[in-house]
């Protein structure tokens, strides 16, 4: 593989000087010993030279593992962050799956570090055990008195660097239960100063994303997929596409779900592609019109008999002394990572083959190419790079675009790696999305403003059915993602009924940031906003009220209370408005603040949004304040203006004119601030994104308009 070694600086010193002290963890995360056959699952090397490497098993695009994971083996061995690379973990469920999804490797469900966190240090531990072990036979000391500073053992009047000790700890048995640092030893984990690893090579350009890999001879293929979901080729003309410079050949793929077009280069690969003229079977494809969609999800909402019910508690709704209600519908929504998809596969010389990629979910791609070109899995090599954003889209269940270029290349002479790229265009008109939903909320009050019963139904496309997930996520025919966030709120509601019923898939589904609570949080949030105004009482003290005593709801309250105080809540300057929201997803709790000037009419601008959040123990705070902020910014941009709608059966979306993401102009200022917790470290990277949408949409209502449809300039909401 040719790759300017210029651009693998943070991959340097992972086996410098020849011997290499590797320490690992099996999977269900203790220790691994020290003779061959049991050091499994590899976590850290360490070279002569005494530079440390942390192996990371979550990939990185960019939400910050390669960082969190390294200051975790950083803080254990006793070596500055500036001491320490990582490399990427080659792709083996067995060795390094992810604890939270079984045996499967992995990254997603805002998972890496909470499955990660006591692995990594304790593989840390060992390496600073097995170290202390070496210098203290060789010093003569006892073991007791030595310790390992900014990467030098010292203790008992002797002092040297770590690396010293490396050949001699490499011969000793690493201990099965290390002892770990204690939070009051800590100088790395919750240090705000510790910034990013990745920082300097992305902002200097020498970063080596899946869109970097060039290799000798590669061809690029592009493909030319059916206008509707469903589609097949039935036959194609590439007479046209012959007169582009660097055009080589179209075939059409095994499956008949596409066209590949074969290039010396990108621009020649589209230029072909778009000469193309090719007939496509739609006898079975999709040909709603988006207006068809929402209506069949609103009908389903009516069809009560057809509700699977998760929660069915006495609820005499008809006998609240006053009842409110709302029906919200969400529209599909693409992920758009900044990165369009790609990947790059080649022939080994041993007959097996590497893809290489942004691989989010290795164990996918690798299982599906070694059945593609009938290889045993361990000739199958995935190298995993950095990918510019995924959002959810580069962890697909049917490994969907990993598939298109195993085909691509199968059905050349495989003398020529192939890079299969996608455009921008490709994703948002062809791609997965996040699936469309309706909710209808009735709340029932009592006289003095207490909520006695709640009714919420939820209809929608389910993501998990169908797919190699659907025993891990389906139980009882109710698919768990879409009513995350509502059936297991910490909210303490009497009377509480949750039914759901499924409705057919207009597109390929897929969970998108924060899955099913970017629609569940919009519509419980809005609705305790319209419940407090109902009762008259403050949006705070009502949600207060209705938050019990349990864990979860003395949390969800901490963080409540500190982005009121530290949003000012109450007190906006003359002419802003606020609104409020807080939500609980992937084990952590957020509450946001967003305050607007402007009203729906004449144009909303977010001045500021307030975040708080409790993540249990907060290993990166530099890294969990740009999530936060990340989140935020992807979930008030999307609730704005963006939607994915069908004309017959075709996307009208193409890019990003029409698909517009959030611009910096858009949001004044975010402010982060994060609760000290001696929790067990929870999710980072989706959080943010939930509550922020419906604290803009009540910030909105207490300026006159209620938002119920998603984008809200579909609601009637101007934004200046």
């Amino acid at each position: 593989m040719t790759i300017n070694t210029s651009r693998r600086g943070f991959l340097q010193g992972s086996a410098a000087a020849g011997v290499l002290l590797v320490i690992g963890a099996r999977p269900d995360g203790a220790l691994a010993a020290g003779d061959a056959a049991a050091q499994l699952n590899p976590f850290v090397k360490i070279g002569a030279d005494g530079r440390v490497v942390a192996v990371i098993k979550h990939f990185e695009k960019g939400q910050g593992p390669a960082t969190g994971l390294s200051t975790l083996i950083a803080e254990e061995i006793g070596v500055r962050m500036d001491q320490i690379d990582y490399e990427f973990a080659p792709s083996n469920p067995e060795l390094y799956a992810n604890l939270a999804f079984g045996q499967f490797q992995g990254t997603g469900g805002s998972t890496a570090m909470a499955n990660s966190f006591m692995q990594y240090r304790q593989a840390g531990a060992a390496a600073r055990a097995v170290i202390i072990d070496a210098a203290a036979t060789e010093w003569g000391v006892d073991a007791g008195s030595l310790e390992i500073v900014d990467g030098e053992v010292t203790g008992a009047g002797n002092a040297a660097p770590l690396g010293d000790f490396v050949a001699a700890a490499a011969e000793l048995t690493a201990p099965e239960e290390p002892v770990l640092k204690t939070p009051d030893q800590w100088r790395l984990i919750g240090n705000p100063d510790v910034r990013r690893l990745d920082s300097a090579i992305k902002g200097d350009g020498t970063a080596m994303f899946a869109m970097d890999v060039f290799l000798p001879n590669q061809m690029i293929a592009m493909l030319a997929r059916p206008p509707q979901m469903g589609g097949l080729v039935t036959g194609f003309d590439d007479s046209d596409a012959e007169t582009i410079p660097g055009f080589i050949r179209a075939a059409t793929l095994p499956n008949n779900a596409a066209v590949a077009v074969y290039a010396e280069n990108t621009w020649a690969a589209m230029q072909a592609r778009d000469l193309l003229t090719v007939e496509w079977d739609l006898s079975n494809a999709e040909d709603r019109d988006s207006a068809q969609i929402k209506d069949e999800i609103m009908a389903a909402l009516d069809a009560e008999e057809e509700f699977n019910v998760l929660k069915n508690d006495p609820a005499p709704i008809d006998q609240a002394a006053t009842v409110i209600e709302e029906t919200f519908y969400f529209p599909l929504l693409a992920h758009a990572p900044m990165e369009p998809l790609n990947c790059t596969i080649e022939a080994n010389d041993d007959g097996g083959i590497t893809l290489h990629d942004g691989a989010q979910f290795p164990t996918g791609p690798h299982m599906a190419l070694a059945q593609i070109f009938e290889l045993p899995m361990d000739k199958v090599r995935i190298n995993t790079m950095l990918a510019g954003g995924s959002f959810g889209r580069r962890a697909t269940p049917t490994a969907d675009y990993q598939v298109e270029a195993g085909l691509a290349f199968a059905i050349t002479d495989r003398t020529r790696p192939v890079k299969l790229v996608w455009s921008r265009e490709d994703d948002i008109k062809g791609g997965y999305y996040r699936p469309a939903f309706g909710h209808r909320v009735r709340v029932g009050l009592s006289e003095d403003g207490e909520i006695v019963a709640w009714d919420h139904c939820i209809a929608g496309q389910s993501i998990m059915k169908g797919t190699a997930f659907e025993a891990f996520a389906v139980h009882d025919g109710v698919d768990h993602s879409s009513v995350e966030g509502v059936a297991d709120t910490p909210y303490t509601i009497p009377g509480f009924h949750v039914g759901l019923t499924d409705t057919r898939k207009a597109t390929s589904t897929l969970w998108w940031r924060a899955v099913g609570h970017t629609h569940t949080a919009y519509a419980m949030e809005v609705m305790m906003d319209k419940a407090a105004r109902a009762a008259g009482r403050d949006p705070v003290e009502f949600r207060l009220a209705h938050l019990g005593d349990s864990l979860d709801g003395q949390r969800k309250a901490a963080v409540l209370r500190l982005a009121a105080e530290q949003g000012n809540w109450g007190n906006a300057p003359a002419g802003h408005t606020q609104g409020i929201a807080v939500h609980k997803s992937f084990g952590s709790f957020v509450a946001e603040v967003v305050e607007i000037s402007g009203d729906a009419e004449a144009g909303v601008r977010i001045e500021k949004v307030t975040c708080a959040v409790d993540c249990g123990i907060a290993v990166n705070p530099d890294v969990i304040k740009a999530q936060i902020e990340g989140g935020v910014g992807y979930g008030l941009g999307h609730a704005m203006r963006d939607e994915i709608t069908l004309t017959g059966g075709v996307v009208d979306q193409y890019n990003f004119p029409d698909y517009e993401p959030l611009r910096i102009g858009d949001i004044g200022a975010i402010e982060t601030h994060i609760i000290p917790s001696a929790e067990a470290p929870t999710g980072i990277g989706e959080p943010g994104t939930p509550p922020a949408a419906p604290a803009l949409a009540n910030a909105i209502a207490n300026a006159g308009r209620t938002a119920v449809t998603l984008p809200m300039i579909n609601d009637g909401v101007l934004f200046a």
